[in-house]
This record gives C-alpha cells, sequence and structure tokens, in this order.
C-alpha cells in the first residue's frame, strides 16, 4: 500500500514549473537521488523518454531543441550520472542550444563531504553553462526554473543547470514562493543602434564584390526569411558556416555553399576577394578562417551583426559592428535599404560564376560513393526531412550534398564535433516532431559511440532511419594520416565492427546491406516506406576524402581539391 502524502513536494513543484514552461517532455536516466522527481513524474503529464545513457539523454534533448525552436530539457542523476552530461553541455554551449539540465545532487546535510556519487557539478561545468543554480529550498524552484528558462532561451541561448539536492526534491508540504525574477545585470540585446543601421545601408550602395555570411546565429533568431530577401533585393551572394545551413535554400542562384575547411572553392575565393563582408550572427571560427583572422577577409570592409557583444572584433577585426538579434537587425537595414543606391555587383557575379562552373563539386558516377549515397537520399526524401549526423567524413558529405532547404532540418554537433551525437539527436528530432521522416546520416564509428540508443527507438517505436556509411576505418583521422603524416595509419582500423545489418535487426528494426551503386537507388525507397525504423549499411572505400580540404594553419584560398 503507498503512503498517503498530503500538501506539494519539492518534486511536484518542479514539475509544475516546468509545465508553466510549456515542457512536454524530458530527456533522462534515473538514479538514487532523482527517486523523488521519478515517483512524481507518475502523476505528470510531462512525457518521460528513457535513454540507455546519460550522454544520449543530453544529446537528444539538444536535438529536439535544435529542430523545435524550443528549449530542450534532460535529467540524471547525482555523481557519474551528471558527469555523463559534461560532453553534451559543452556541445550545447559551443552551438548556442538553449538547454535546461537537471541534475541530482546528495541531500544538503552532505553536501561537502565526499558523499555517494557527490560531485561538484556546477563547479565542473561552470565555463560551459550559461548560468547554474544549487536549489537549497523548494520553495525557490518556481522563480530558478523561470529564470532558467528565460535565461537559457533569450540573447545567445545556451545551457543553464540546475542542481537539486535529494531532499529539497523530496520535503513536503512546501508553499512555493512566487517566480518572479530576480536577474540583475542580465541584459538582451535586441534592434541595432540607427545610425550603425544606415552604415550597413550605406556600405552596401558603395560595395563592388559584397558577401553575405550567414551562421547560427540566423537559424537561432529565425532571420532565414530576412537573410533571403536581403540577399536577392540587393543581389547578394551568400556563403554559409555548418550551424548556418538552411539560411538560404539549398540550390538558390545566390548560396555559394560552405566557407572554411570544407567549403566550396567559389565560397572561399568569394570571401578572400570581396570589398564588403556581411557577417551576421557567426563567430569567425578556425574552420572557417584557419585561426588565422588578421589574414582572414583582408581586402573587405567587416560588418558584424551578433547578439553576443563578445564575439565582436573578438577574432576578425570589424569596421561597423552592431549587437543586437539578426533578425530585427536586417529587418531595419531593409527598411532603410531604398535610400541608397542598389550595388553595382554584374562584374562580381561574373567573376563568381567563372569560379563556380571551374570548380563544381563532383564524384565518380559508376561505383558506390557516399556522396552518391547523399545525393540519392536528397533526391528521395521529401524537403520537410530532417536530417542529423555524427561527426567526421560523412558530416561533411551531407552538409556538402544534402539539400538542405529549412533551417531547422539539420541538426549536427558543429563547435565541440562530438561523435556520438546524431543517434540520440535522431530520436530528440523525432520526438519533437512526430510526423517528420527523420534520417540519420552517421559513420561507423561515430555509430558506436552511442549505439546503445537503438533501444531507445526501439522502445518508443522511432521510425527513425539510418544511413550508415561504413568504411571500417575512423575516416577523418584516417585522411588527414595520408594527407599530413605521411600515410603513417595509427589506430584508426575498425577490425572488430559488428554486422550492423544484425544490430539492427536484433533492435528491432529493418536492416538492409548494400555493396554496389546499383543498390542504393531501392535500398533508400525501401527505408524509407517501411512503417519503423531501418538502417542501411552502405559498404564504401576508406580511400574516400572530404575535399576540397584546407590544411591547419593556411589561408582559405590554399585548398586541396583532388
Amino acid at each position: 500500500m503507498s503512503q498517503e502524502r498530503t500538501g506539494l513536494r519539492g518534486a511536484n513543484i518542479l514539475l509544475q514549473a516546468l509545465e508553466q514552461e510549456g515542457v512536454d517532455v524530458i530527456f533522462g536516466y534515473p538514479g538514487g537521488q532523482v527517486l523523488p522527481l521519478y515517483d512524481a513524474l507518475l502523476d505528470s503529464p510531462i512525457r518521460h523518454v528513457l535513454a540507455r545513457h546519460e550522454q544520449g539523454v543530453v544529446f537528444a534533448a539538444d536535438g529536439y531543441a535544435r529542430v523545435s525552436g524550443k528549449v530542450g530539457v534532460c535529467l540524471a542523476t547525482s555523481g557519474p550520472g551528471a558527469t555523463n552530461l559534461v560532453t553534451g553541455i559543452a556541445n550545447a554551449y559551443a552551438d548556442s542550444i538553449p538547454l535546461v539540465v537537471l541534475t541530482g545532487q546528495v541531500p544538503t546535510s552532505s553536501l561537502g563531504a565526499d558523499s555517494f556519487q557527490e560531485v561538484d557539478i556546477i563547479g565542473i561545468t561552470m565555463p560551459i553553462t550559461k548560468h547554474s543554480y544549487l536549489v537549497k529550498d523548494p520553495r525557490e524552484l518556481p522563480r530558478i526554473v523561470k529564470e532558467a528558462f528565460y535565461i537559457a532561451r533569450t540573447g545567445r541561448p545556451g545551457p543553464v543547470l540546475i542542481d537539486l539536492p535529494k531532499d529539497v526534491l523530496a520535503q513536503e508540504n512546501v508553499e512555493p514562493f512566487p517566480s518572479d525574477m530576480k536577474l540583475k545585470g542580465y541584459k538582451v540585446f535586441g534592434r541595432g543602434n540607427n545610425g550603425k543601421i544606415e552604415e550597413v545601408a550605406k556600405a552596401l550602395s558603395e560595395c563592388r564584390k559584397p558577401v553575405l555570411y550567414a551562421g547560427g546565429g540566423v537559424v537561432t533568431a529565425g532571420a532565414e526569411g530576412v537573410i533571403r530577401k536581403l540577399a536577392e533585393e540587393a543581389d547578394l551572394p551568400v556563403v554559409t558556416t555548418l550551424m548556418g545551413l538552411g539560411s538560404l535554400p539549398f540550390g538558390h542562384p545566390n548560396l555559394l555553399g560552405l566557407v572554411g575547411m570544407h567549403g566550396t572553392v567559389t565560397a572561399n575565393y568569394a570571401v578572400d576577394d570581396c570589398d564588403l563582408l556581411i557577417a551576421v550572427g557567426v563567430r569567425f571560427d578556425d574552420r572557417v578562417t584557419s585561426g588565422l583572422g588578421h589574414r582572414f577577409a583582408t581586402k573587405a570592409k567587416v560588418i558584424h551583426i551578433d547578439i553576443d557583444p563578445v564575439e565582436i572584433s573578438k577574432v576578425v577585426k570589424t569596421h561597423i559592428q552592431i549587437v543586437g538579434d539578426a533578425r530585427l537587425v536586417l529587418e531595419e537595414v531593409l527598411e532603410v535599404l531604398p535610400e541608397f543606391t542598389v550595388p553595382q555587383v554584374a562584374d562580381w557575379w561574373n567573376q563568381l560564376r567563372v569560379w563556380k562552373n571551374d570548380h563544381t563539386l563532383s564524384y565518380d558516377l559508376d561505383r558506390l560513393t557516399p556522396q552518391m549515397v547523399i545525393k540519392c537520399l536528397g533526391e528521395l526524401a521529401s524537403e520537410n526531412t530532417i536530417i542529423t549526423t555524427d561527426v567526421g567524413q560523412h558530416q561533411m558529405w551531407a552538409a556538402q550534398y544534402y539539400p538542405t532547404v529549412h533551417p531547422r532540418n539539420y541538426a549536427t554537433s558543429c563547435g565541440l564535433g562530438a561523435m556520438g551525437y546524431g543517434l540520440p539527436a535522431a530520436v530528440g528530432a523525432q520526438i519533437a516532431r512526430p510526423d517528420a521522416l527523420v534520417v540519420l546520416i552517421t559513420g561507423d564509428g561515430s555509430l558506436q559511440m552511442t549505439i546503445q540508443e537503438l533501444g531507445t527507438i526501439a522502445q518508443n517505436k522511432l521510425p527513425i532511419k539510418i544511413i550508415l556509411l561504413n568504411n571500417g576505418v575512423l575516416g577523418m583521422v584516417r585522411q588527414w594520416q595520408k594527407t599530413f603524416y605521411e600515410q603513417r595509419y595509427s589506430e584508426i582500423q575498425l577490425e572488430g565492427n559488428p554486422d550492423f545489418v544484425k544490430v539492427a535487426e536484433a533492435y528491432g528494426m529493418l536492416g538492409i546491406q548494400v555493396d554496389t551503386f546499383e543498390q542504393v537507388r531501392s535500398a533508400i525507397l525501401e527505408a524509407i516506406k517501411h512503417p519503423g525504423s531501418a538502417l542501411i549499411n552502405f559498404t564504401i572505400s576508406p580511400e574516400e576524402a572530404v575535399l576540397p580540404l584546407v590544411p591547419p594553419g593556411k589561408e582559405i584560398t590554399e585548398m586541396i581539391v583532388r
């Protein structure tokens, strides 16, 4: 017989506060210190998705947040449960993804005593969170939750951690305090400075070789429509970062492609030769600049629009700086643009078309290649298909060849580059958008990082499709060892790989083996039409390389192209 309870417990107050924030799902893994919360979840309308590892928990919440635009929520117990979240928290921090991370903690009376499964998770994660809370009074939970969600989703989004001692969750007959926020010193930037807006329009009217450079901040701000309008009205060429994929639809005539280490030749040449670079929602990371900020776009006047003032002129010296929301700032630019002369860019476009014609992305058409697999997937899947990827060669091939149309339909680990991200992120994406086709593009090395999440797919009956590009090696590491270390291959062979088709079948999935290029189209069609989950194992050559490639320390025009 269950024990009769009266009044509210801390755990109930927490769940009610989460409901107030619109939370409909928590990705979690139980343990001793969070048992009061798991007990309360039985009576809550919030759905709980049980992962198979805490890293899967946080990556799933990340994938949920990326494709939905909402704050992702994850939950783990204290000690190893909390520390297993660290990689995912760092990933969300690097890519500015809004998460609220709930961790169990030992009772307040045991804090600092080196108790069983006690770690200072706030201390550990302080450099990779926007803010953290250690809750010592359950009456504070409504305020803390309200603040945490506000901080996570506003300004430059990111993860916020709430550490929950067991006695705080278990305490009964709690009278919660009001949820009024007390955020001293937290400022959210919106519209830009009017004078600066006119400077942007004036610079546009005077330039002859402009480039619009779109990053993850465009996606976060929902500014893809404004970017497109600006690009079309001023006839601006557009390059994107990996985080900015979908800012302009794949195939749009103004889109030059990715810029940086694995960018297109045209995009890299354009950025190097432009006389005006309008950077929106980017941080000029080293995968774009090669870490050579002082030698990046040196011929250009640089305009930087970003919500985070810390990023302005941090890497690349900028001439016009605007701190503000990307969508709001670009809307203001569009409003004043008619007052200025339209930029004369016909000669610039002639040059860009020459580069584009001379340096198209290409691959062999008469054999099974990863590029062909991804291009075929793009032809067969609808434009609303959600793609998640892991990290490595397949990630870059997907970015180069998959026709991403909508920005929130592509989820990948960018700043941290965390292998193992893709499978749990696909879980989160499918939970967020149950009616969408969700496809994971992965490699045999990455898949085995979190392969246990196939159990999460099975338990929740998620119809996720997996495109496994299996070359039997750690492909990107092998490519670098071949290119930069005289083919001295060290610890990149994955000779113990399982039969992935049998693994998939063991989890109740449809498993398909593909060894020739003639089988590709029919296999992908079969997987898409299958009502449940499916895995296609494509056997590809370990010699396949991601090109173009800018070697470390080289300028973006110094590309290896074949």
